[in-house]
């Protein structure tokens, strides 16, 4: 149990990549007083804690009101994690940070929960992962992973002073060629090899 519930929570690392939502926020937020940068980070967290939740419990729900199948499924989430984890080995950016400097907190929070945090990768591995692993780990192994975003948020302007962009670049590398792996993985699962 403890394998899986370790393996999903890596697995949930990669997909929702906090040190990619980390150089947005940090970017997006970087003019905010430390209050409003924390209640930022804190709805950016929310947003995507019920988008989470959300899919974790309705997720085959939808797979039903779609009338597809959880192979498809898993095959199409395995093009998503390529794409995702091409984009973040080869440096590509996941969002534009030049939209997001001069909107609210609640719109920086919108666009950190969601497409960042909880995009379409993060939705369809909820999914499958409930299928394969069950609810209860899968909640859990979100629940660490957006409690270490909440973190990394919370303090992105000391972290980046301290590691600086360059260390955050080859981390996202590396979390790149884990979600790619993810990527073939889902897509052999989905056609049964």
């Amino acid at each position: 149990m403890f394998d899986n519930l370790f393996q999903l929570i890596v697995l949930f690392f990669v997909i929702f990549d906090p040190f990619i939502s980390f150089s947005v926020f940090f970017i997006a937020t970087k003019d905010m007083e430390a209050k409003e940068r924390t209640k930022t980070a804190f709805f950016a967290v929310l947003v995507a804690a019920i988008i989470s939740y959300a899919f974790l419990i309705f997720g085959n729900g939808v797979l039903t009101l779609f009338a597809t199948t959880m192979s498809d499924f898993k095959a199409s989430a395995g093009v998503i994690l390529g794409i995702l984890g091409i984009k973040m080995v080869l440096g590509q950016p996941i969002a534009n940070t030049d939209n997001l400097k001069n909107n609210s907190g609640k719109a920086i929070a919108a666009i950190i929960g969601t497409p960042l945090l909880t995009g379409p990768a993060a939705i369809t591995t909820i999914i499958v992962s409930v299928t394969d692993y069950g609810r209860l780990q899968t909640a859990i192994a979100i629940a660490v992973v957006l409690v270490f975003s909440f973190l990394l948020l919370h303090f992105s302007s000391k972290i980046y002073k301290y590691l600086g962009i360059t260390t955050i670049q080859v981390i996202s590398t590396i979390l790149g060629l884990i979600t790619i792996s993810w990527g073939v993985k889902f897509i052999k699962a989905g056609f049964g090899l």
